[in-house]
């Protein structure tokens, strides 16, 4: 059992680091716990694409790529979402001349350009929980950290966790329901939370990690090792870069393109997607566009148990492995974590209010024992 002194420190630890993150970690997980209907949030802010059916046999990509370079002629197509049977529509980023970004919806039956989508309100909740909108991702990652101590420390400060669990005096004052709903909350969602702070954690500062790592041991990303060549060179059919994929990755099913220097000969393109029969493992492959040579394979059956335990990370912690009732139960579940946030930061602001008003009242004349004159 720890000693007093360390639950007094643990409490201090816990406090602090609650009052100094808890707006950032309010804004992570409420925008978290929204992230994980995305795909839904865009559907719904979009309503031109609603009457879209599946397409039985659509197009290829290459037919996609064809079509936005000719309807938006000088802008750069950075990657395309293929469909599913949640997204009815092929999707490109594209760059335009400006510098701005656009998100071009693509029939994928005919792969005729609709236009830029209505609304991006679900990237826009997913930019915002996985990069703060602008900041680099390690901070995230490093609020998942933050997360993570306060539900550690959280289990050691509060040891009648069981009683703790149905605990909470509604009419004894508004405090000790806050605080009691704090506990409560924090118990019953502790596992959720632990699993959200790691696998955040891990998300966030892992590829910082890596990237040392591969600087220190002289290693470097077959990805970017390419020389920079901006010669124009065709490029590789896209429908032809994708049957090697689902060859070099048996049982792919490949969501993202993405393309880097477009018809330049140093052109890059990654092909991304879950393994569903590996339940929630991701993988992607790489190729040089302009012959088509792979670069970087990342099957995560075949690279051992850190690469397939790096595999799980983002799946676990976006919870889109396992249908509508999964993520519904996520966002509950991030929205309590939320709400601890908030509660928490009221219950620090209140105890510090009670210790001021306790401080005036030892101070003042008639707890001295002094006598007004």
């Amino acid at each position: 059992m720890a000693s007093q002194r360390t639950l007094t420190l643990l409490f201090a630890v816990h406090s602090w680091a609650g009052i100094v993150t808890g707006v950032l970690l309010f804004v992570i997980c409420m925008s978290g716990a929204l992230a994980v209907f995305k795909h839904e949030i865009d559907l719904w802010g979009n309503p031109s694409l609603r009457h879209l059916e599946h397409a039985p046999s659509p197009v290829g990509p290459q037919a996609v790529l064809a079509a936005v370079q000719s309807a938006l002629p000088g802008s750069k197509v950075e990657n395309i979402v293929l469909p599913t049977a949640t997204r009815p529509a092929y999707f490109a980023q594209v760059r335009h001349d400006d510098g701005l970004r656009s998100k071009i919806a693509v029939d994928a039956g005919s792969a005729a350009v609709i236009g830029p989508v209505d609304s991006e309100l679900g990237q826009f909740v997913r930019m915002l929980h996985v990069f703060l909108f602008f900041a680099p991702r390690w901070i995230v990652g490093f609020l998942g950290a933050v997360m993570l101590v306060l539900a550690l420390s959280g289990i050691v400060i509060h040891r009648k966790i069981m009683r703790e669990l149905f605990t909470v005096r509604w009419r004894r004052s508004s405090r000790l329901a806050a605080s009691d709903l704090h506990k409560a909350s924090a118990i019953w969602g502790l596992a959720f939370h632990l699993l959200i702070a790691f696998t955040g954690c891990w998300l966030g500062l892992a590829p910082v990690f890596e990237q040392s790592w591969r600087y220190l041991s002289g290693g470097a990303d077959p990805a970017v090792a390419l020389p920079k060549d901006a010669r124009k060179q065709p490029m590789q059919s896209l429908d032809t870069l994708l049957l090697q994929a689902r060859r070099d990755l048996p049982g792919l099913e490949p969501e993202t393109i993405s393309l880097r220097n477009v018809q330049r000969a140093d052109a890059i393109v990654t092909i991304s997607g879950d393994l569903p029969q590996h339940l929630i493992s991701s993988a992607r492959v790489s190729y040089a566009g302009a012959d088509g040579r792979t670069l970087d394979l990342r099957d995560p059956r075949q690279r051992g148990f850190l690469s397939r335990f790096d595999g799980w990370m983002e799946p676990l912690h976006f919870g889109d492995f396992g249908g509508l009732m999964l993520k519904a139960l996520y966002c509950v579940l991030g929205l309590s974590a939320a709400g601890l946030a908030i509660s928490g930061t009221v219950i620090w602001a209140d105890r510090r209010r009670q210790r001021h008003r306790s401080g005036d009242a030892a101070r003042s004349p008639t707890m001295t024992g002094e006598r007004l004159v």
